[in-house]
């Protein structure tokens, strides 16, 4: 009772409808025979679902080093100012004029 895509739609498979489908079959199934397959069905869904398996693991592993080369760029990025003691210090600025309190009376 295991429907595959691959059983009716693989390489060289012939699909023959049974008919009529034997009672303990479902309604909404139909009853087939199928032959003339290159290779059993179960061989090749074992082999698709190993191959998303690897496709899934390499995107996996390339999605973890484009973070780790976006991380690196990040934390090569010095502001201007910054924290280290020989960066860019910027024009101070200078007053020609003396400050003096000013006092108010009452």
């Amino acid at each position: 009772m295991h429907r595959s895509w691959w059983m009716e739609n693989g390489l060289g498979c012939k699909v023959t409808s049974v008919t009529p489908a034997p009672d303990w079959a479902p309604e909404d199934h139909r009853y087939i025979t199928v032959s003339g397959c290159f290779l059993e069905y179960q061989y090749i869904e074992v082999a698709h679902s190993s191959l998303q398996i690897v496709l899934a693991l390499a995107g996996f592993i390339y999605a973890c080093y484009v973070v780790k080369c976006i991380t690196e760029e990040e934390d090569s990025f010095d502001f201007i100012g910054g924290f280290d003691s020989y960066g860019y210090q910027g024009p101070q600025k200078t007053s020609h004029l003396q400050l003096q309190p000013m006092y108010m009376s009452k």
